[in-house]
Order: C-alpha cells, then sequence, then structure tokens
C-alpha cells in the first residue's frame, strides 16, 4: 500500500508491505507531472495508491495515477486524523503521516478517489461560489441591521452581491440543463421543498460519488443518528453532523420548505415525529432524512417523484422455490 501525503509542492510517500505493514521505502517527490511519473515508475500497477483530499493538489496526483490505471482510495479527513492520532508518538511530519495513511488504508476498507467530469466540477465550483456570497449577504445584512449609521455605506454591497448571486443562479440553471445530470436535477427539482440549487447540489454528490445505500448518503450529510451507549446507561440521541455541512443545511430548508407545499407528502411524518416528543428542529431533521433517502432512491433507479409511493413499502420478491 503506497500511502501519500499531499502538500502544495511535495509528496511524501511510504510504501508498506500489505500483510506485514513493514516499511518498504520512503521518499519525498515534487508535487508535479514528473514526480508523480517518478511514483509511477518505481511501483507496480497492483499496488494501490491512497490520499487525502487535499483540492486541486490531490486532484492532479490521483488524475495522473488513474490514467496510468493505477487504483486510488479516498482517506476521509477526519477519520484518517482519528486513526493517525491513535496510531502514532507525539512526533508529526509528513512521512509519518503517508506511512498513517498506508496504515489506514490497510486496516480500513476505502472508496475509490472520485474524479469528477469537467461539468460536475464546474457546477460544484459555482455552487461554492454561490454558498460564500450568499453567506457574505448574510453577514453584510446583519451588520446593516446592527449598524444604523453604516447601513448606507452597506447597502451598494449588498446589492452587488445579490447581483452576483442572481448571475451564478442563471449559470447554474444554464450547465444543469445541458450536461449529464440534467434529468436527475429535473427529478429532484420536482420534489417539494427541493429547488433547484438543492437539486444540483444533490445531483452533484450522488453522481460524482458512489452510495452503495441511502444509509451511506444520509451518513455523507450527516443527517445519521448518533448513538453513545455504554452497559445500562443511554446516552442521548443527536446528529452525527459528519460530512458535508451544506447538504445538510439544504436538505433541512428543504424539509422546512415542504411543510408549506400543497401537495407535501411529509406533514404525516412530521407530525408523527413531534407526537414521539421530538422538537420541531428534530422532526425536520427526520423529514431531511427522509428527503435524503428519496433522492439516492431517484438517482439509483431512474425514477420520479410520486407523492403515493413515498412511504410505500417495497414488495417482498416471492421466492418461486423456497428452501427446504
Amino acid at each position: 500500500m503506497l500511502g501519500i501525503d499531499v502538500s502544495k509542492d511535495s509528496l511524501s510517500v511510504s510504501l508498506l508491505h500489505p500483510l506485514t505493514h513493514k516499511l518498504q521505502w520512503e521518499e519525498t517527490v515534487p508535487n508535479t507531472k514528473a514526480g508523480v511519473q517518478l511514483l509511477l515508475e518505481r511501483t507496480s500497477c497492483d499496488i494501490p495508491w491512497v490520499m487525502e483530499p487535499t483540492g486541486r493538489y490531490s486532484l492532479s496526483v490521483a488524475c495522473q495515477a488513474k490514467a496510468a490505471q493505477r487504483q486510488v482510495l479516498l482517506a476521509r479527513p477526519r477519520k484518517a486524523k482519528a486513526f493517525l492520532a491513535a496510531i502514532q508518538s507525539r512526533a508529526k511530519n509528513d512521512r509519518i503521516d503517508s506511512r498513517g495513511l498506508a496504515l489506514y488504508a490497510l486496516a480500513v476498507p476505502l472508496r475509490p478517489y472520485p474524479i469528477k467530469s469537467d461539468s460536475i466540477e464546474q457546477l460544484d465550483q459555482l455552487l461554492t461560489a454561490r454558498k460564500g456570497i450568499a453567506g457574505a449577504i448574510a453577514s453584510l445584512g446583519q451588520q446593516k441591521k446592527e449598524l444604523p449609521y453604516a447601513a448606507d455605506a452597506l447597502l451598494p454591497a449588498i446589492l452587488a452581491l445579490k447581483t452576483q448571486r442572481k448571475s451564478i443562479d442563471q449559470r447554474i440553471a444554464a450547465l444543469t440543463s445541458h450536461s449529464e445530470i440534467s434529468p436527475l436535477v429535473a427529478a429532484l427539482d420536482a420534489v417539494p421543498g427541493i429547488g433547484l440549487i438543492t437539486a444540483a447540489s444533490v445531483a452533484s454528490a450522488l453522481t460524482s460519488k458512489e452510495f452503495a445505500h441511502p444509509d451511506a448518503f444520509v451518513a455523507y450529510i450527516g443527517l445519521d443518528v448518533r448513538v453513545r451507549d455504554s452497559g445500562q446507561r443511554k446516552g442521548k440521541r443527536g446528529l452525527s453532523k459528519q460530512g458535508d455541512p451544506e447538504l445538510r443545511r439544504l436538505l433541512y430548508l428543504a424539509a422546512s420548505a415542504s411543510l408549506n407545499s400543497k401537495l407535501n407528502p411529509f406533514a404525516s411524518q412530521y407530525q408523527r415525529e413531534q407526537a414521539k416528543g421530538l422538537t420541531k428542529t428534530a422532526a425536520l431533521n427526520a423529514v431531511a432524512r427522509k428527503l435524503a433517502r428519496m433522492c439516492w432512491s431517484i438517482a439509483r433507479h431512474g425514477t420520479t417523484f410520486d407523492s403515493d409511493r413515498v412511504y410505500q413499502q417495497p414488495e417482498k420478491s416471492k421466492n418461486v422455490n423456497p428452501p427446504s
């Protein structure tokens, strides 16, 4: 297993034996095409590579490795950090981290490193830019309320940012109407409470990453319930809040918006969750979790939203030849 600690300028690399976990060799090469080529020449095709996502610095390495038919695995930063903290001594440097990543990949099943298409990458960058602009609008709007004497100075900036956000929304709409995810975005946009931005964000995640089960997607956005029990002690239940916080926020807002829809199939679940004693926030999180599972199903099976089938249990397949 080849563990790679990626930085802007260099790649710290450690090769571990898959059975003994002993260090075979370690090296530091430039984070360039020539540096990656040196690693390709020094490692055989059957050796997997593992690295943490560091934006374009790791993406270029993964693309070059996959083009050379190498298996590249993705180490989630938070979980990898916890693993490294458990096995490492007080010392910490890039080479030690690369060894730790290789050990992590040998100990835990990891998913392939996702490589996005150009259209998905463009969409994600527009969504990220929109998120930043929306945050700036909210921040300046709050300051405008708290600083009445400076309101006239803040107003032009707020209006300019709103114009930019509208322009980005138009670019997102144009991009999602002429790309490989156009049918999926349209199908998700038809779900009550889900708008274009949420539909585009969810479609991008479901397309660029492989989720074998709806619970995997729920866990990815941090809407899964965290359980902390020990012996007879029953700890509090709450969201894990791991994974993508922006998708979690968007689906929560979609759940809230769906309650105002005339054809809302989620109102009964919201009422049931509150009848159990859940707070409004917890009940909305339960609806958001249902929305996440529904989005996964629409993407996996290529279906469209049907309010009559939202809470319909799948039919059990009949066994023609039951075992004796």
